[in-house]
């Protein structure tokens, strides 16, 4: 249930990386129709830490993009904890050029920003040998930096939201090689939140579970035939090799479906098969990428 949204509750959520990163632009997309006030951290695993404590507070984490694929990271992250996701969103990776008001691109002398945007870039860059690239921590830091420290000469890649938000001049917008650059967002909290946060069982369509199989011919198999009896559509599964245990494999699948009751009779139906079935969150499917 989502509160009215007034100064005495916002919601804080926690995002990787400074204000006006994609984390934090995408925790504003989410929730949308409240006040939120985003809590910068430096990595994932400062971010889960202060969560897995702090149950009056929501996490915004990315999960897997569709150029680099999945963060693995973030999923053993979700998986040792105790949160719960309650909603994703998937967004589109757009990136602007922008720097100090009233410079000209001409004018300027280096381009700033993380490696990967950098990367993602690369085209558009190539046609300006004049822009030295220097690899920076965060896209969103690199226009904090020029902002701050008032650096002309200097250029940003970074989201239209961090531009704004530091008072940056847009130079350029779209200067990404591929237009189709989304990444989803996951939105997690302690079970007590997600019980405000979460929406209703019957009003859910999708779910993401992990699980361990025993080492056996045929067993996974046998799960998604089961699955597929019950009309359940496997969006996604990711294996991940389990340390100490040679050959075997964790997999953290994302399911989606019409009917909730079908979906726990699947699940009550794989169960026997499985080991350390763990359901990490039933939510709405984000069907428009924004």
């Amino acid at each position: 249930m989502k509160l009215p949204s007034d100064d005495t509750s916002a919601l804080r959520v926690g995002i990787q990386g400074v204000p006006g990163c994609y984390h934090d632009a995408a925790a504003h997309l989410y929730f949308a129709d409240r006040d939120i006030t985003p809590i910068a951290f430096d990595t994932f695993d400062a971010e889960f830490d202060h969560l897995s404590n702090d149950a009056s507070m929501v996490g915004a984490v990315a999960i897997e993009n569709t150029i680099a694929g999945a963060l693995l990271q973030n999923h053993e992250l979700l998986r040792k904890s105790n949160l719960v996701i309650v909603g994703e969103h998937k967004m589109r990776i757009s990136h602007t050029l922008c720097a100090l008001p009233g410079q000209t691109i001409e004018q300027l002398t280096e381009v700033n920003s993380h490696p990967m945007a950098l990367m993602q870039c690369a085209n558009y860059l190539n046609m300006h040998p004049n822009l030295r690239k220097v690899e920076k921590f965060d896209t969103a830091g690199s226009a904090k930096e020029i902002a701050e420290n008032g650096l002309t000469g200097h250029a940003a890649v970074c989201g239209e939201y961090a531009a704004q938000l530091y008072g940056l001049e847009i130079l350029d917008r779209g200067i990404e090689t591929n237009k189709r650059n989304f990444t989803r967002f996951l939105f997690v909290c302690d079970p007590l939140m997600a019980h405000e946060l979460a929406p209703r069982p019957e009003d859910t369509d999708k779910a993401s579970i992990v699980f361990t199989i025993p080492h056996a011919k045929g067993s996974l198999c046998h799960i998604l035939t089961i699955l597929s009896f019950y009309d359940i559509n496997m969006s996604k599964i990711q294996s991940m090799p389990i340390i100490g245990r040679e050959w075997e494999y964790r997999f953290y699948v994302d399911v989606t479906y019409d009917s909730y009751v079908r979906y726990r009779q699947s699940i009550e139906a794989v169960r026997p098969l499985l080991n350390d079935l763990r359901i990490l969150g039933e939510y709405k499917e984000c069907k428009n990428e924004i």
